[in-house]
């Protein structure tokens, strides 16, 4: 009988297929004892390496975007897996107990959970749902040959589950899933955001799907609109075959844009750029025409590595990014390690109490200056194949970038004196994603070249609110009004001191922000390279002298609904893909 399921659109895109239902990661396995130890420990053993293989293989397959999204989470469950508590646990409850590994595995999951659930911080108490990927993924190992539901098998289905982790959605795409619908989650958080780079139609806050829909149950998903229809009829047909109509459509209308300008309507050029940290990055990036390289995530060679890599391995990393941008500037990020980046090398600081506003970005840099040296020297060295820009993470006082553009200085002279050819000048910038650096902006702007917007962090930093916690999911929202305030603020200081200024956070690829980050005086965008041809369709739509006149009404907006009434006033009058 048919049923519809509303949700919420987090990944566009329109699939129809039967549903796998996947109950949530509890495992609920009863209390059995072996007699023999051995054979159960070498099984427990087996499926944790087939799990670290498995790790292992998904990380050496990404590349661009989901290297350093989904790697971080890759790399924070291989380090759990070689967690000696969570593996003696194991071993001693199977040893000592008699337990099988199946309930070995539920009784160290309960008291890892309880010391989790004990701590104050709520950060730390959210890495639980980490544990439960890890205990599920060996659990599901352990039944590999019995064909365990989320384990192969899934081709053309659609997953029906309380959460993916970003980890998890890559390898989900890969055994070919159609589409995924959870119980849980935000359209901004790190799996929605995964999502869209793999066009994965994603299906976010579907209240009581897993009780509504059963596996086998025919679904049709539409990820924009986030509506989910069980056993649909043949009117919902009909409308699924048009929606991918629509959809081959857009992409081929889209695909024309890809040598146009990004102009508006009454003749404003916008430059757009691309976050990258791979040659398949750049190289996508150069074919879309992007002005260059807006944000290059140098963490990626820090990531998944017990050994920190030499200025000569970070050299030719970022030589080959200016080589591949022919020309265009490309902007490189010092290193941004910390928060929710777990590295294998020791570099970040083991059970610090918030990681979140600890010794991450240019903090940790300037903890360590002889890594930081080794790090401006190779983008120094880089700077002689073509125009390079340096970005400052986490920035949030004026003697911070003082010290940093010193310290850039004096590496530059050493190396002219070295014979090196290297810039006569390197622009140096700050990201603006601490919301003290953002009030604060006028007393050291002087100091800087350019300005780029963090909104992802700054969000989360000015709304007290944390992206990835279900919980707040309605909260984490950049139409507030403090968020919109704050971005207009900033735009206006570095506009009026002649200083370009993007955004560099999701907002930047979401058509949807367009015009509103037009109207609020920000003309550079920095995004994934994927959304690269719809924010430009958006901008060729919009009259930017219209946009402007009506900021007075947007910064009057007293909530959200005010914020997305205007938005939907200021749709884009023409398509701009002929």
């Amino acid at each position: 009988m048919r049923r519809e399921l509303p949700g919420q659109g987090a990944s566009r895109g329109s699939a129809l297929g039967r549903a796998r239902v996947r109950l949530p990661h509890v495992l609920d396995v009863v209390e059995e004892r072996v007699e023999d130890v051995a054979a159960e420990l070498d099984r427990l053993h087996d499926a944790i390496r087939i799990v670290r293989a498995e790790m292992h293989g998904l990380r050496q397959r990404l590349h661009g975007a989901l290297a350093q999204e989904v790697g971080e989470f890759l790399d924070l469950h291989a380090l759990l897996l070689d967690d000696p508590e969570l593996l003696h646990g194991l071993d001693d409850l199977i040893r000592d107990g008699h337990y099988t590994a199946d309930y070995a595995l539920r009784l160290q999951r309960n008291r890892i959970a309880g010391v989790f659930e004990g701590m104050d911080d709520p950060y730390l108490r959210s890495r639980i749902d980490d544990i439960d990927q890890v205990i599920g993924r060996i659990h599901a190992a352990l039944h590999r040959d019995l064909g365990a539901p989320g384990v192969g098998g899934i081709a053309g289905e659609i997953l029906v589950t309380d959460n993916v982790a970003p980890a998890e959605l890559a390898q989900l795409q890969g055994q070919g899933v159609m589409a995924v619908v959870t119980t849980t989650g935000n359209p901004l958080s790190h799996t929605a955001i995964l999502a869209r780079s793999l066009h994965l139609p994603l299906v976010v806050g579907a209240t009581g799907a897993l009780q509504k829909i059963n596996d086998g149950d025919v679904l049709a998903v539409d990820g924009g609109s986030g509506r989910v229809v069980v056993e649909p009829g043949a009117a919902d047909l009909r409308e699924h075959r048009a929606r991918l109509r629509e959809l081959a459509r857009e992409r081929k209308q889209l695909r024309r844009l890809r040598r146009e300008p990004s102009r508006t309507l009454d003749g404003m050029d916008v430059k757009l750029w691309a976050n990258a940290e791979s040659r398949e990055d750049v190289a996508e990036a150069h074919a879309l025409g992007a002005a260059g390289v807006g944000l290059y995530r140098t963490e990626f060679l820090f990531l998944g590595s017990r050994e920190l890599p030499d200025e000569e391995a970070q050299f030719r990393a970022y030589r080959d990014l200016v080589l591949g941008m022919t020309g265009r500037t490309v902007t490189i990020r010092t290193l941004d390690l910390g928060a929710d980046k777990a590295d294998r090398s020791g570099l970040v600081l083991e059970n610090e109490p918030n990681p979140a506003m600890g010794l991450r970005g240019v903090r940790l840099s300037l903890a360590r200056p002889a890594l930081f040296d080794t790090q401006l020297r190779a983008i120094a060295r880089a700077s002689g194949y073509g125009p390079v820009r340096l970005l400052v993470p986490m920035v949030s006082a004026r003697e911070e970038v003082v010290v940093v553009r010193a310290r850039l200085d004096r590496v530059l002279g050493e190396l002219r004196s070295a014979g090196q050819e290297v810039a006569e000048h390197i622009p140096v910038g700050a990201m603006i994603e601490v919301p003290a650096a953002a009030i604060a902006l006028p007393a050291f702007i002087d100091a800087l070249d350019f300005v780029s917007l963090g909104t992802n962090d700054l969000v989360q930093y000015l709304l007290a609110v944390d992206r990835n916690n279900d919980a707040l999911a309605d909260m984490y929202s950049p139409l507030h009004p403090a968020v919109l305030r704050l971005l207009y603020k900033v735009a206006r200081t570095a506009r009026a001191r002649g200083k370009p200024v993007s955004v560099c956070g999701e907002m930047a690829g979401d058509a949807l922000f367009a015009p509103l980050l037009l109207a609020l005086g920000i003309e550079e965008l920095s995004m994934h390279p994927g959304t690269l041809l719809e924010v430009r369709r958006a901008i060729r739509g919009s009259h930017l002298g219209e946009l402007r006149a009506r900021v007075p009404a947007l910064m009057r907006a007293r909530d959200r609904a005010g914020i997305e009434a205007w938005l939907q006033r200021q749709a884009p009058v023409a398509p701009g893909g002929d």
